[in-house]
């Protein structure tokens, strides 16, 4: 948690409270537990099935018997009693190839849900990356609004001195007064815009969105990215991954349908108990114990077709999931196509405005002097103020445009994190 106490919050501290505390990756993580555990020879079917069964049946019945020399028996209240026990095991020897169909598929849930995990923990580094330097971009926008009110604060003082001497009438001083004041409400609305982005971190890294910590970084972009380099890294995407292996989960599953046309094979053994007794009639006891082994063939026949119809769908499931496949693939080099236009557009405009900031920091300078000098005018005074002001906000646009693209192609490249 941030404390109460204005604390320095970083980069990476804001990535590792994100990762540590994302519902969605907790999510994701149950999500891979789980189908590690389903991830078993046992769910495929591939182990023998050991079951135990136990009987008891007590009986009160009225016996009338008429024997063959005529003799006739009548007992009411007869107490008959059978007791029945047994273990049997069953275990498949063939069934079509399905259980190795179906551990295959299972291993390929296993991994696709890896491949989900790593997408969201992917997006979750960008959006904080994102939301991050918001606020040192929001920052920078203050800062230029802060020199800006200390240019006209020193241009108010200026004509207050002149006004004093008679060198200034009413008219520059109360301009000098009007742009300080709205420049300072500026700085008030450029505030609100600040914490409004510090909350909307905080909700991303699940804290409180009042939280107080500070944020000192500048916005430094890597200029080496290639787009040969991501346009080959595409195939590490987890996205994509995810993708491919639902294609395998489709073909595993065709073939386990297919597998029900085939005959299955299985043998089982055990060990049966059986006990009957009465208390009136030809058999008062009569018990039975062993050991038993027997093979089991079922061909399918006829089923209507059903199994056929399943293997149809399931091929065009699996169709389907290659489709789906390559719509990831032109997302994501679409993405990445459109992500690198706005790096090397980026790059070179932001290359064009540090020499355009130093240009009119100095010109900002240079009329300065000269207004305090007596030689420039308010106007020009204004306009050299105003340049400054936008030039800096440009810079500062234009250098958070750019982290954010490097940012996308990072994580269409899965470099993020690294």
């Amino acid at each position: 948690m941030i404390g109460a106490g204005a604390q320095v919050l970083t980069l990476e501290e804001a990535i590792n409270i994100a990762l540590r505390n994302s519902l969605d990756i907790q999510i994701a993580r149950n999500n891979v537990e789980a189908s590690g555990i389903n991830n078993h020879i046992s769910i495929a079917g591939g182990l023998p099935v050991v079951t135990g069964s136990l009987t008891d049946n007590q009986s009160i019945t009225n016996l009338n018997q008429e024997l063959t020399n005529g003799q006739k028996i009548q007992r009411r209240g007869n107490v008959q009693n059978q007791l029945n026990a047994g273990v049997t095991g069953n275990y498949t020897l063939f069934n079509g190839f399905r259980i190795q169909a179906t551990r295959q598929r299972l291993e390929a849930l296993e991994n696709q849900s890896e491949h989900q995990l790593s997408l969201q923990i992917q997006n979750i580094i960008s959006d904080v990356m994102v939301r991050y330097y918001d606020i040192v971009r929001q920052q920078g926008f203050m800062e230029t609004i802060r020199q800006s009110i200390e240019v006209t604060r020193q241009r108010k003082e200026l004509m207050d001195v002149r006004q004093s001497v008679g060198l200034a009438n009413n008219a520059d001083t109360y301009q000098a007064q009007l742009d300080l004041v709205a420049s300072q409400q500026e700085l008030r609305a450029q505030e609100l815009v600040l914490n409004q982005a510090k909350a909307d971190l905080m909700n991303l890294l699940a804290q409180r969105p009042d939280s107080n910590y500070l944020v000192r970084d500048t916005i430094v972009v890597d200029s080496t990215i290639m787009m040969a380099t991501v346009v080959d890294a595409i195939s590490t995407n987890p996205e994509l991954r995810s993708a491919e292996e639902q294609v395998r989960i489709n073909e595993f599953l065709a073939r386990e349908v297919g597998a029900l046309r085939y005959p299955s094979v299985g043998v089982s053994a055990g060990y049966n108990y059986s006990r009957s007794q009465s208390s009136a009639g030809f058999t008062l006891l009569n018990q039975n114990t062993g050991p038993f082994v027997g093979l089991n063939v079922q061909v399918p026949i006829f089923n209507g077709g059903a199994n056929r119809r399943r293997l149809r769908v399931a091929e065009i499931d699996t169709r389907n999931a290659n489709l789906q496949r390559e719509v990831v693939v032109n997302n994501l080099e679409t993405l990445a196509v459109r992500a690198y236009q706005s790096y090397q557009n980026t790059l070179e405009r932001l290359r064009i405005e540090r020499e355009n900031n130093q240009v009119a920091a100095a010109l900002l300078n240079v009329v300065t002097q000269r207004f305090q000098h007596g030689v420039g005018t308010v106007i020009d005074l204004r306009e050299a103020q105003r340049s400054f002001i936008e030039a800096g906000y440009r810079l500062v646009n234009l250098s958070y445009s750019a982290k954010v693209a490097e940012i996308e192609l990072k994580r269409i490249s899965s470099q993020l994190g690294r």
